[in-house]
């Protein structure tokens, strides 16, 4: 399917032009995302979610739907002789009434990395990997080379705040040159099938796979690139080879001169021109680095790159803050690994003194992975008189072998300074949550996937006074 119009065209070998593309699982943050963005190229678009029918995807649909998607039931409906291609993800089994139409039809089923490895090779593209951070390093760049007048398009993993405000879903855009900025996943190791221009690795830890899985993977990914950059503050990333390192490090090719932090943003001055970030805490300078770092290289800088920093907005559940009426901190975060927890809670610091924390685990198959892991961060994080809160363990459908409990993770605590309990369900937290928080505090609400989250927060919020416009 080659054709001018999408760059995607002709990259599969369908057996005819590949005009339709059915996407399987069509709600998720990366799903969404490619079908956004083949829809602005012109492609026909159809999908299915086992969500169909919730509250939490309600928008997702509608604004799916306005961009002329034709949203069906996940029960093989939408897979019709139209249909050239459908698209699935690792989270989709083999047994899904979609992928059996498809087969009953001979219509080719792709994986999701192959559709967006198809779309890098199009395209002039900016590639973010690492275990954290990559939508917020995703979301900077974008937005940075956008205020340089450098117009990329974006495939990123969580919605842009400033993308939200323009009526967009958030995590896709069409832009009007050949750059591409996408988050690059390394979840289910198929990162490996991209060949970008332009690669940027943020750090390493253990996260879906161990250490040294995930180093392998970046260094294909990074052999695969023509430019790389890395972190050279991160010890395993440090012996990688790479054309640039950007870090504090003395052996970084990129540097900053100085960097300051505060309650509410990160600073960073570099070749005499000031960055402030308005986004707090250590992880947001490391990922103010990257960005800086792959924009100066692609010529953006002076007092445009500034103001880009300056009025950066963020990416959806990315240490989103409330303070309500009774000065009760509210902060919603997409973090769901002990790195991203670690670094959330260190951030939430700058806030409060007192964290009471939320967390809802995702996924039996990743919690029984990290179990250990959690227990580590927990301890050290938490001070006494914090709290922490573990909902049960988001189940999001298939055959997952469910031998774990949250309950699991707290026995393994042990004896706390903290408060630590895993409660049965959202009533007894909010219950909870009402008793144990007073002015000054800060609520902390993380976890992934679940889109009934962000709805979980407002109702937290509510406790404590919340009103329209407070959200900073």
């Amino acid at each position: 399917m080659e054709d001018k119009r999408d760059g995607v065209a002709g990259r599969y070998d369908c057996g005819r032009p590949c005009r339709s593309v059915h996407f399987t699982g069509i709600f998720g943050s990366g799903m969404s995302a490619l079908a956004q963005y083949l829809r602005f190229q012109g492609i026909a678009v159809s999908g299915s979610d086992r969500l169909l029918g919730s509250d939490d995807t309600a928008s997702m649909r509608g604004m799916l739907e306005g961009l002329g998607c034709i949203i069906a039931g996940q029960d093989g409906s939408g897979v019709n002789a139209g249909t050239d291609v459908v698209c699935v993800s690792t989270a989709i089994e083999e047994s899904n009434p979609d992928i059996a139409a498809a087969r009953a039809l001979g219509i080719p089923v792709v994986h999701r990395s192959d559709l967006l490895a198809a779309i890098i090779a199009s395209k002039r593209t900016i590639a973010v990997a690492g275990t954290s951070g990559k939508s917020t390093v995703t979301a900077m760049i974008f937005e940075f080379l956008t205020a340089c007048g450098q117009s990329p398009s974006l495939i990123s993993g969580a919605p842009l705040r400033r993308l939200e405000r323009q009526g967009l879903i958030g995590n896709a855009f069409s832009g009007g040159s050949d750059l591409l900025v996408v988050e690059a996943d390394e979840s289910d190791g198929t990162l490996v099938k991209y060949f970008p221009e332009y690669t940027v690795v943020l750090n390493v830890s253990k996260d879906h796979k161990e250490i040294d899985e995930i180093k392998a993977l970046f260094e294909q990914l990074l052999s695969q690139s023509k430019w790389t950059a890395v972190n050279a503050d991160d010890p395993v990333l440090a012996t990688m080879p790479a054309t640039a390192t950007f870090g504090r490090s003395n052996s970084a090719s990129w540097r900053p001169d100085d960097e300051r932090l505060s309650t509410t943003s990160v600073t960073l001055s570099r070749n005499g021109v000031e960055y402030r970030l308005p986004l707090p805490g250590l992880h947001n300078l490391e990922n103010l680095r990257a960005a800086l770092c792959v924009c100066e290289h692609l010529g953006c800088g002076g007092p445009a790159l500034a103001g880009a920093v300056r009025d950066f907005e963020g990416a959806a559940r990315r240490f989103a803050v409330t303070r309500t009426a009774q000065d009760v901190y509210v902060v919603d975060d997409f973090a769901h690994n002990p790195a991203k927890i670690a670094a959330v809670v260190g951030a939430a610091r700058g806030l409060s003194d007192r964290i009471i924390a939320v967390y809802q685990p995702h996924g039996f198959g990743p919690t029984r992975f990290l179990k250990d892991e959690y227990i580590v961060t927990f301890r050290t994080a938490f001070h006494q008189n914090d709290s922490l809160y573990l909902l049960p363990i988001y189940y999001a459908g298939g055959t997952a072998q469910r031998d774990i409990s949250s309950e699991d993770i707290i026995e393994g605590l042990g004896t706390v300074p903290f408060n630590a309990r895993a409660v049965k369900d959202r009533d007894e937290l909010l219950t909870m949550l009402k008793a144990d928080a007073g002015p000054g505090d800060c609520v902390l609400v993380m976890g992934a996937r679940d889109p009934s989250l962000s709805s979980l927060v407002g109702k937290v919020a509510g406790l404590f006074g919340k009103e329209p416009g407070q959200e900073k």
